[in-house]
């Protein structure tokens, strides 16, 4: 004989708890805490890129290394008229593309410290890489840019063995300017220096950059005929003009990518 069993005795308050059937999904219990924040020394992909350009930077200085040390030993020496030698070989400027492939990506990342820092960690894009990768294509366009402006003018205003001298300057420096802004990524990305020293650091560094700019722009073009002004305008025109330019585009790129709530 089947016993029936009362309802009060087969239905109670408790009788659909979780606690009471572990079949049931019964869903988080407690108050869902803060999300962890951002840290760039969390990021793979940013630590693997890093990685990458410091791997490579040592390879091309290590089988570029009599050529470095001979553009560090020339940079400070005043060229002759008619010196027409240009040596060097296919392999070392590729190695100079690449390494102005990195300063660039080293300002990149450098720009999106300071974009998370100040303007905010919430864009329109699906991923943060995408942000970098705009501003490391940004950053290539105003170095093709301006050597381009420099070839005009130069061929313009100086012959072009003046103008093959400046360029390989131009290169030499760029790569300089890649050395000493390395630091600073790592500093701000992995030590979590505050952001005003890294700040102060970054422009002293370009600071020092421009200096040795305009020296290397009298040795060659302007140090046959001293004119201030001359010199004055042509430092303007195509150094603090560009990169002014570039902090504007940079700036407003950030602003209208970013989520205003």
């Amino acid at each position: 004989m089947k016993a029936e069993i009362p309802q009060y005795y087969r239905e109670g308050f408790f009788s659909k708890d979780s606690l009471f059937h572990p079949e049931l999904q019964g869903g988080r219990i407690g108050v869902a805490g803060d999300p962890v924040p951002y840290r760039v020394h969390n990021d793979n992909v940013i630590t693997s890129l890093l990685l990458v350009c410091f791997l490579v930077s040592i390879y091309l200085f290590a089988n570029a290394r009599q050529f470095f040390i001979k553009e560090a030993k020339n940079f400070f020496y005043t060229p002759r008229e008619e010196r027409t030698d240009f040596s060097e070989t296919g392999n070392e400027l590729r190695y100079q593309v690449f390494l102005v492939g990195i300063t660039s990506l080293l300002i990149s990342l450098l720009f999106y410290f300071y974009t998370l820092y100040y303007l905010g960690e919430t864009f329109i894009l699906q991923s943060q890489y995408t942000l970098i990768a705009i501003y490391f294509v940004i950053v290539i366009i105003y170095v093709g840019v301006k050597m381009g402006l420099y070839t005009f003018v130069n061929l313009v205003f100086f012959n072009g063995k003046r103008n093959q001298q400046w360029l390989k300057s131009f290169l030499f420096i760029i790569t300089l300017e890649g050395v000493l802004l390395f630091p600073a990524v790592l500093l701000g990305g992995y030590y979590e220096m505050d952001i005003h020293n890294v700040t102060t650091y970054v422009i002293i560094s370009i600071l020092f950059v421009k200096l040795l700019t305009i020296y290397k722009c009298f040795i060659i073009f302007f140090r046959p005929n001293v004119v201030s002004l001359q010199i004055i305008l042509y430092f303007c025109t195509l150094e603090i003009v560009p990169v002014l330019a570039l902090w504007g585009v940079l700036v407003m790129t950030a602003n209208n990518l970013k989520i205003n709530f």
